[in-house]
Order: C-alpha cells, then structure tokens, then sequence
C-alpha cells in the first residue's frame, strides 16, 4: 500500500491510539512507524542506501529521504550512502568532508511482506516502550509497600499482579509457610527492581527487615513525620521481632507511640506480619545500654563492651539466663543483629569463677617474678596492678597508697620489677638477633625487644620487612566472610598495639626508608593554604 493523503491523518490517529492503550508516549509510537516505513524503504530501494523517513506530526505526511555523506576517497566503503569530495561537487558547493546531501525520494508501496514486517517493528519498539516505562515507574517505587493480588503460585513462588505488571514473592521471602490462592490480596515490599531481557523483574519480600519499618510507618504517623525515627531492626520472619526507635520531641515517648492506644498500632503490624511478636526498644547511642534494652525482657547485671573487637560480654544472674538466650537462641540472635555486636552471655557464677582466675593469675606472676609471698602479691592485684611494668615504672605514690607499703618497700619492689624486665629484655633480644633481626629493626623507636623477637619468629627482620606489612597484620583485627566475623591475629597484637598505632609506625618506616615523601603525610585536620575550594580546583 502506498501512503496516500487518505491515510496520512489515520497514521497519526493509530499512534494516539496505541499510545493511549499502552500508557506511553505516543511521539515513540510515530518514531517506531518512521523505522519501520524506512526498513520498507530499504527493501525497495536497496539495502545499502541511507534511507529515512520523517512524518510530520501534525499533518501526518511521511517524507522519505536518502542521505549521503562525504567522506575521505580512502575511507569510500558504501558507494549507495557515501560519496567523495569531488563526487559532491555535483550536487554541492564547496562540499567538506563530513557533510550530508538530502534529497527526498518517491515514497515506496508496501507489500504483503512489508507491511508485516512494519508491523513487527511497531509492536517490537512500543513493547519496549512499555517495559521502559515499567522499569522507571517501579524502579521509583522500589524500598515501599505495594498491594497486589495473587495470580499463581509456581514451585513455591507467587506471582502478584501488581497494576501495571507481575511481580514475584520468592518462597524464601514469604514468612513461614505462608500460602496464597488466586485473587487472595497481599502486601508486600518492593526488595528489588531489575532490568532484564524479558522485561522489567519486580522482587518482592515480606521477611525484609524494612517491611516492618514500612508498616511501622504506615500506622504511626509520628514516624512519617520524622518525630520518631526507626533506627535499627532485626527479624525472626514470623515468630518474633526486635525494633529500636528513638524520638526528637522530648514529650513524645517513642515506645508508646509505637505500641498505641491499648496495643492498636502494633497490634496492626502483628496481624500483618502473621501474629509475628514485637518487642518495640528504646534507642540510645551508648552502646552498653541499648545493648540491656535490647535484651528485654531478661535482665543483665553487667555489660563488658570490647570496641575493637565489637564484641560484649553480659553478666546475667542464673535464673535469667534462659531468658537472656531465649527458645534456640533467639532473644540473644536478635539482640545481636540488632545492635550490631557479638554478644557472649555469661552467669554471675562463671564471671565470678573467670575473674578468680584471672587474679590468680597475675597472684601467682607477681610471685615469681618478684619473689613475693601469697598475701603481698594478692595485694598489689587487689590495688589493680596486673603487669610488671605497672609496678616497676608507676609513680612511687601509688605504691605508698598500699597498707603496710612505705618508701623503702616501695624502692624495693620497682626495682625488682625492673631487674626482671631488663632480664627478660635482654633475653628476648639476644634470641632475636638468634633469629637475624637487624640492628635497623632492633633500633627503630617504639619496638620493644619482646616485639622484635615476634616479629623476627614470623620471618620480619630488617625495617625493610617491617615497612611492607600492614597496619592488621601487626595489629590484628576482624573479617566478615559470608556474613561471619573472623579473626586476624596481629604479630604484635599480645603487646596490646592498636591499629592507629601499627599503621603510624609503618610509615615512620617509610618515610625513614625514602619510600614516602613526609610532606605527604599532612594531618588530616590541617589544610594546606588556599583552602578546600583552591584544592578542589587543582583537582
């Protein structure tokens, strides 16, 4: 068929209508007939010639034209769509390499198998028209509440019709064993939006901690308004669940507002979420005490925090101990996820029996080493004295605090501390030089001899070797692998050193080697002249 002026007007019309149909722009609905009347084109002109069709949008007359571009005589590949300079020169003045010819040719009559073809590229281009659309329009919506019916259920998965596409619920999204039938109506949240081959694919989840965020929010308004916010949540989908919240107006208590008039706001989650039970938590930045919060409804007699380690010991008596654990461990799980901490939960019975032997432990070193008898040696313990280096290079009005301890005593004991030390010292750097420690490590400012001895027993012997570990290898510190902390022992980490301070006394080993520049290591708090705007400049 050819484009008559009878049916310019009925092309425009036919893109408006599709255009309305799928909820697209109908300007990519003219685009997908202007490729399409080109193809066809093509087909009858030739399928090497640049041909292209515009349809003027308010008339709907279709112009076809065929463009040809200058180019280089070396680089004349297409002879049907390229031309060379002196080639142009019959159809233009002063042509220039890069310039284009229009001209407009008769427009084409469309077969059988053209038509079809047009056809097939109308549909192809406004099909992805409208999974552009739906990717954008979910894309925008992801991290909220939708309701959807359910269409089907396939190997445990449920297919929701969500408006304007399907989504899907994954059977390890859904809370416990949880099933749907068709046209049953179900909320969820959006988890995830992906744009893939066959279409926009819409997650969705009703175990994600952020599902009962949104419910939270959806029936407090205090927490869509932001009075109160949300500050962490962990989940055991269906059975029972922790939430910590905090609020911004001192007259509004978070925990009431959250529970409701007579349990009415939660008690709206809890149906939701299959009568999954809330424990609602008062949130406070100091770690040790969200953490005794957090552990409600058991309660703890004493919190140890390891900030390093990010790990906390809890002291419970013996018959909370259950409690604080919870049925499989569940109180104290949550707890952790929670609070983002390892939690070890003891008795006041076995704290009691650690911190006996702990005494007994440094009882019996002060002993040894200072040839001291039991009560003594209990004594300086009991003062809080735990190393020899304490007692031989404290003050000596720390020692005269001591009943029964006056100066002569307290002369006596720190130089006995110290005889022990410098033997030990001694001892250890002869057994590092043993080992081929190089005067350059023995030397270098802030290693003691025990330090150097382990760092020669793990193969570093010259500040060569000590420049290229890192600041976790000396230090030590912690792995996340599969969502399991792991421990990394540190060479240096029995002698108490920090990260910040293994990392500083890596690069004062550079910086003395010549592998860094000193002037590079600017504190991070001062700024050079000029200011942040004169080096964001630079950059």
């Amino acid at each position: 068929m050819a484009i008559t002026s009878a049916n310019q007007l009925e092309l425009l019309q036919t893109a408006e209508a599709v255009a309305r149909e799928k909820m697209i722009d109908p300007g990519l609905v003219v685009e997908a007939m202007e490729e399409s009347l080109a193809r066809a084109a093509k087909s009858r002109y030739g399928a090497e010639m640049d041909i292209r069709v515009a349809i003027d949008r308010k008339t709907g007359k279709a112009t076809f034209t065929r463009v040809r571009t200058v180019v280089e005589e070396e680089e004349l590949e297409n002879y049907q769509a390229e031309f060379t300079v002196e080639q142009a020169k019959q159809y233009m003045d002063d042509p220039k390499v890069g310039d284009t010819f229009v001209e407009e040719v008769p427009p084409v009559e469309m077969g059988r198998i053209a038509a079809q073809s047009a056809k097939q590229v109308i549909l192809q281009k406004v099909r992805e028209a409208e999974r552009d659309r739906q990717f954008e329009e979910f894309q925008d919506r992801a991290g909220t509440i939708i309701n959807g019916q359910v269409k089907r259920e396939e190997y445990g998965n449920v297919i929701v019709d969500v408006g304007r596409g399907e989504a899907i619920l994954r059977r390890n999204e859904k809370i416990g064993r949880e099933s749907y039938r068709p046209n049953d109506r179900i909320r969820c949240y959006i988890k995830d939006v992906r744009r893939e081959a066959r279409g926009p694919q819409i997650f969705l989840s009703r175990t994600a901690p952020e599902f009962m965020a949104e419910l939270f929010k959806m029936e407090v308004p205090e927490i869509y308004d932001g009075i109160i916010e949300i500050k962490a949540v962990a989940r055991d989908p269906g059975s029972r669940a922790k939430i910590a919240v905090i609020s911004y107006d001192n007259s509004i208590d978070p925990v009431g507002a959250c529970v409701g008039m007579r349990g009415s706001r939660v008690q709206a989650v809890v149906n939701e979420l299959q009568g999954e039970k809330i424990d609602i938590i008062p949130w406070n930045e100091d770690q040790p005490t969200f953490l005794v919060n957090a552990l409600q409804p058991a309660e703890v007699s004493k919190v140890v925090l390891d900030e390093e380690a990010e790990r906390i010991e809890v002291v419970v008596p013996e018959d909370q101990l259950s409690l604080a654990i919870g049925r499989r461990g569940q109180n104290v799980r949550l707890a952790s996820q929670l609070t983002n901490l390892d939690i070890d939960i003891m008795t006041e019975a076995e704290d009691s029996e650690r911190r006996q032997k702990e005494f007994e432990l440094r009882t019996g070193l002060f002993m040894e080493a200072l040839d001291l008898d039991e009560f003594f040696a209990q004594l300086l313990v009991s003062e809080g004295f735990t190393t020899l280096e304490e007692v031989g290079y404290v003050e000596l009005d720390e020692l005269l605090v001591i009943d029964g301890v006056d100066e002569a005593t307290a002369n006596e004991l720190q130089a006995r501390a110290r005889d022990v030390l410098e033997a030990k010292a001694k001892e250890a750097l002869d057994k590092a030089r043993e080992l081929g420690a190089e005067d350059s490590l023995i030397s270098f400012e802030g290693l003691t001899p025990q330090m150097v001895q382990a760092l020669a027993e793990d193969g570093v012997k010259t500040l060569e070797d000590f420049a290229t570990c890192a600041d976790w290898e000396l230090a030590g510190g912690w792995t996340t692998q599969d969502g399991e902390r792991i421990k990394d022992d540190g060479i240096l980490e029995p002698f108490d050193m920090s990260l910040e301070e293994a990392q500083d006394m890596v690069m004062t080993a550079r910086v003395m080697l010549g592998w860094v520049d000193p002037d590079d290591l600017l504190p991070q708090e001062e700024e050079p002249e000029g200011g942040a705007e004169e080096q964001e400049a630079e950059a």
